[in-house]
């Protein structure tokens, strides 16, 4: 993704990773005609005409916001050195903190850090390990976090994979006195349609919130894992694997699509791959995903 610009405000991309998952799996329910009906503006190698033989090939990345002096990192990927269940994101070397050097950033350079919820993949570099410890990475950030998804996470029945994560990606920030804790409802900068605001678009996980900015110009919507690959543009009400309410997590995908569709809105998604930003269209009943680029 080329930088975008959209008035007095800048967004880029910083990958981490990418992977896959059998779409069987991750989302059931997929039929040959909604492959379809995405194959004429969406399609890539891993696709197939069946459903059976379908991969959905995602990215890992954040999205780093510029406006009025202040560089915001929107969500912060698995993070290195990170023991995890899952083994495409156990123990990561990746060079994440280059790609965030090649845009002009260094760690101490990131004024806020908001994370979109808090899942593993969204968390990872929120903290580094130094001398055996994990540490905050970005020491001059406000770390911004929806009070409701924080809650959830602090139970000792969370699910285990997110709730190491929050052990060494969010409890380490909240021990060094930089988290802000917030409603969903929250406003980041400035004020609702000019500046950075929060909506909750909880489902997929209990907290999970949109980033709303707008800075004389275009609006932009960060909604994390709201919708994860284009097929669910065409199958909104279909649950994806990871949903932790999926009934909830359908009906915000719909609502949240609809309120983005032709209206200019730039949104970015978590995990389109490269090229990720773009419109959504209504296509019918349902939608489709015009990329910038």
């Amino acid at each position: 993704m080329r930088q975008v610009r959209l008035g007095a405000m800048r967004v880029d991309r910083v990958w981490e990773m990418d992977g896959s998952m059998p779409m069987p799996m991750a989302l059931p329910g997929v039929t040959a005609a909604d492959l379809a009906r995405m194959k004429p503006w969406h399609w890539s190698e891993e696709l197939s005409d069946d459903p059976a033989q379908c991969h959905m090939k995602l990215s890992v990345q954040s999205y780093v916001l510029r406006l009025d002096g202040l560089n915001i990192l929107v969500d912060a990927c698995n993070g290195n050195h990170k023991t995890r269940g899952m083994p495409f994101a156990n123990n990561l070397e990746t060079p994440w903190l280059e790609h965030l050097a090649a845009l002009g950033l260094q760690p101490g350079d990131i004024h806020m850090v908001m994370c979109t919820h808090l899942h593993a993949d969204h968390v990872g570099w929120n903290t580094r390990l130094e001398n055996g410890r994990w540490v905050p990475t970005f020491p001059n950030a406000r770390y911004v976090f929806s009070r409701k998804e924080y809650e959830h996470w602090s139970q000792d029945d969370a699910e285990e994979m997110h709730r190491g994560a929050f052990e060494d990606s969010v409890l380490p920030v909240v021990s060094a006195g930089l988290a802000d804790l917030v409603e969903t409802d929250h406003v980041a900068h400035r004020e609702i349609g000019d500046g950075i605001w929060l909506e909750d678009i909880s489902g997929h996980s209990p907290g999970l919130v949109a980033i709303h900015a707008q800075r004389g110009g275009g609006h932009a919507v960060f909604p994390g894992d709201c919708f994860h690959h284009p097929i669910q543009l065409v199958r909104p009400d279909l649950v994806f694997f990871a949903d932790e309410d999926g009934a909830e997590a359908s009906h915000q995908r719909r609502r949240l699509l609809s309120a983005c569709a032709d209206t200019g809105t730039v949104v970015f998604p978590a995990h389109f791959r490269d090229p990720c930003a773009g419109h959504v269209r209504g296509d019918g009943e349902v939608f489709r995903f015009e990329f910038l680029e």
